[in-house]
């Protein structure tokens, strides 16, 4: 970044930060290089850039690294890659063709058999199922604990289930759907009292619910932060794609398999990404102002049992109040609640709706809504699903930017067509 350029805040440098429009014919914006190959000036020069490609030697510092083949860089992807980096204040972002590929990406390599993945409930179903599912097939073994363990309680299990044998911590805060937080800080610090001159254990957290811009978990010692990058950061429900990040230590062996893996956004994605990431500030803040309205609303309805939204924590609540109030700058835009009633009702409400659309997903510049007990969450244990609340009276909301009052009135009507 330009000397000149280092006071500015991300959102100013989204539309120019990482391209020069003299490199192509001066297009103010960044094209799309559909391109699989790049040719090198000389043989000398190719042989230097696969030298750093893989891993023979070190970049030197004044180094450039050119640009070999799109499976392992491209203009479009590492001009995206550096505008991620801005947003949480990494070394390093990785961009993956899906969210869950930037995840099973980054578990496959730094966990190798005989180690200890330690992970907050509630996840994402298909985060659950690959640490529960796929990872135990590579001799990986898997812990969890709740929201609501302090930290004293993580070490005491961690030190009794796993020794010197864990070799990560991985958080979603808020979690999916239930918007439960988890204190990034605390789980830093079991990772420091965890970790020995040998081993580090590293702390992951997903940050997909409250984006680039609500929350950053590096701030609060975090190794690596993932994004499904089709939600907020997409934000307009047209791509499919991942991001991880963090410091070199930590992206160094998620790059170096990504490479092999073959699991890189393509060009087009990366274009629409840069793209999106112009507008994200605007789209989020416009979108946690919406759901703060339609939080106020759903408190207030007899037909609506219970509202879980972090905008709505208070003192009261203790813990989880002062968790927000440190790591949030904003209740987000996703909210969860509990229609009176059951299955039957919430399928009565989420069919009724008329602006909003029922479909999985979020962070989209549309609403959205679905019932996670048997959707997004339906292959999790059912017993966890109880304990966590993800009930079959649960229904999430991801708040678009549509005008408040006509999302409130569509909410309002389809709520009223609850019998009882």
């Amino acid at each position: 970044m330009r000397d000149d350029m280092k006071h500015m805040r991300p959102e100013s440098l989204m539309m120019s930060y990482g391209y020069e429009p003299s490199w192509s014919e001066g297009a103010i914006k960044c094209p799309i290089f559909q391109t699989s190959t790049f040719v090198f000036k000389t043989a000398e020069e190719g042989k230097r850039f696969f030298e750093v490609a893989y891993g023979i030697r070190e970049q030197e510092p004044e180094e450039k690294m050119g640009l070999i083949y799109s499976r392992l860089n491209n203009p479009d992807l590492e001009i995206l890659e550096n505008r991620l980096t801005l947003w949480d204040g990494a070394d390093q972002a990785c961009v993956f063709e899906s969210g869950m590929s930037a995840i099973s990406t980054m578990l496959l390599a730094h966990l190798s058999p005989g180690d200890v993945i330690l992970h907050s409930n509630p996840l994402y179903g298909g985060t659950d199922h690959f640490i529960n599912n796929v990872l135990t097939k590579f001799g990986v073994k898997t812990l969890c604990f709740n929201p609501w363990d302090d930290e004293q309680t993580i070490i005491e299990l961690a030190q009794k289930e796993a020794g010197n044998k864990l070799k990560m911590i991985y958080l979603e805060t808020p979690a999916n759907p239930t918007n439960t937080l988890i204190d990034i800080e605390m789980c830093s610090n079991v990772a420091k009292k965890m970790s020995s001159e040998e081993q580090k254990v590293l702390l992951a957290v997903d940050n997909t619910y409250m984006g680039p811009v609500w929350q950053h978990p590096m701030k609060h010692g975090a190794d690596l932060v993932l994004y499904s990058a089709t939600k907020y950061i997409g934000g307009h429900s047209d791509v499919i794609a991942g991001a991880c990040l963090g410091s070199d230590e930590a992206m160094i062996p998620v790059r170096t398999l990504r490479t092999f893996l073959g699991s890189m956004a393509g060009p087009w994605t990366g274009w629409l990404l840069m793209r999106s990431l112009e507008t994200l500030k605007v789209r989020m803040d416009q979108q946690a102002r919406n759901a703060a309205k339609v939080a106020d609303f759903l408190v207030n309805h007899p037909k609506v049992e219970k509202v879980y939204y972090p905008g709505l924590l208070t003192e009261a609540d203790g813990r989880e109040f002062e968790v927000f109030k440190k790591q949030c700058s904003s209740g987000g835009a996703m909210i969860a609640f509990d229609v009176v009633g059951g299955e039957k009702e919430a399928f009565t409400f989420l069919n009724s709706l008329k602006l909003a659309h029922l479909a999985v997903s979020l962070g989209s510049t549309e609403s959205l809504a679905e019932h996670p007990a048997t959707m997004t969450h339906a292959d999790v244990d059912a017993d966890l699903k109880q304990q966590m609340g993800i009930t079959e009276k649960l229904v999430r909301f991801s708040v678009g930017v549509e005008h408040y009052e006509d999302l409130i009135s569509d909410i309002g009507q389809a709520l009223d067509q609850i019998n009882g």
